[in-house]
């Protein structure tokens, strides 16, 4: 499921820094930190008729990795709406848009890691586009990655970094099987996530998803997990393998970019009836309700 170019990001303003400029003169150095070493933290935003769901959250994440990366200077939260303010006016956005908002430990002294090379602040960037959810109601297909999630003792996953390199790799081993996206284990063979979207399972009624030990604290996750909350449906967090999951009633996968979306199958063993279940159905719309209405004003 690849996405497509939308023809109303052709001379998108995006926002470095305090300045705005057109796509195709944006630009960073090429000393800045994300180029050097992918030394960056970053967040998926989406802007639901004027509001963003959850922006305060999102931007507690964004400066709680940046404090975990060390990076000694972090922009307050006031801050950072205000740069993302300025792009969406820019743009003349107000609903239908995703936000790429990436925070760099700025720009070097001299080519290196130390990040004590590292003496003009950081360099934020704010990237808004036209974009639809990039799934669709009728599912998507998952097979499993030969790549591993992170240890916390290598790399913890609850700082929300640029360091993609494993779900770029676990992707293109989806583009080669001909799946949607890949499904990846943590080191110990548990299902962690996908190399984009967190993984739920229903059985019996019983909504099911993994720990964050080895897959980032998901926004969206844990919006499902209020939801359930909320609706007395029961929900377990825990280790789930794949046997857990090809014999589930449902699979749905979830993330800011394509929200609440099933999986109907898993590396070729159809999930349920092949289609989105009841209790996907159900989280699905309760979803979209709270996103349409709840949020922070932000146009």
């Amino acid at each position: 499921m690849l996405q497509q170019y939308d023809e109303r990001n052709r001379d998108l303003m995006v926002g470095i820094d305090d300045t705005l400029v057109h796509r195709d003169r944006a630009g960073i150095s090429p000393f800045d930190s994300v180029v050097q070493g992918g030394d960056a933290v970053w967040e998926g935003l989406r802007l639901h008729r004027g509001r963003i769901f959850k922006l305060t959250e999102h931007l507690a994440r964004l400066r709680r990795s940046a404090h975990a990366l060390a990076f000694t200077e972090i922009p307050a939260a006031e801050v950072l709406e205000e740069r993302l303010r300025a792009v969406l006016a820019a743009n003349a956005m107000t609903d239908d848009v995703h936000v790429r908002l990436t925070l760099t430990r700025g720009v070097k002294l001299t080519s290196g890691m130390d990040p004590r090379l590292n003496t003009a602040g950081p360099t934020l960037i704010v990237l808004a586009e036209f974009k639809s959810p990039v799934y669709d109601d009728t599912g998507i297909t998952l097979v499993t990655s030969s790549v591993r999630r992170h240890r916390a003792d290598s790399l913890d996953p609850k700082i929300h970094h640029n360091n993609l390199l494993t779900s770029i790799m676990a992707k293109i081993e989806a583009n080669v099987a001909g799946a949607d996206d890949a499904l990846m284990l943590d080191d110990a063979g548990f299902v962690a996530e996908t190399n984009a979207t967190h993984v739920f399972h229903v059985t019996d009624g019983v909504v099911h998803t993994s720990t964050t030990r080895a897959c980032p604290e998901g926004i969206t996750r844990e919006t499902v997990l209020e939801i359930c909350a909320a609706a007395g449906r029961e929900a377990r967090v825990g280790d789930y393998s794949l046997v857990d999951l090809v014999n589930a009633d449902e699979v749905f996968v979830t993330g800011t970019m394509g929200g609440v979306t099933p999986v109907v199958s898993v590396d070729g063993r159809r999930i349920g009836t092949g289609a989105r279940g009841p209790v996907g159905t159900e989280i699905a719309e309760a979803y979209a309700a709270r996103t349409a209405v709840e949020g922070t004003l932000v146009v």
